[in-house]
């Protein structure tokens, strides 16, 4: 299994992604991953953020606050 995430704009279109497509060996490791970069990730243009395992989509959440 791959843990990867997919970052999106309001409009459902794909956000650049800064470095690269990273790849995780866990859900866990992933998500805190986001936890320290989704600032970061808004910054650079993305609304939301997509958890995919392998092709399968896990949960979409929004990097805005509140």
């Amino acid at each position: 299994m791959v843990w990867t995430w997919r970052f999106e704009k309001e409009d459902g279109s794909q956000a650049v992604e800064a470095g690269g497509q990273e790849e995780f060996s866990s859900q866990g490791d992933a998500e805190s991953w986001i936890g320290e970069s989704w600032k970061d990730l808004v910054e650079g243009g993305a609304d939301r953020a997509v958890l995919r395992d392998d092709d399968q989509v896990i949960y979409t959440m929004s990097l805005h606050e509140g």
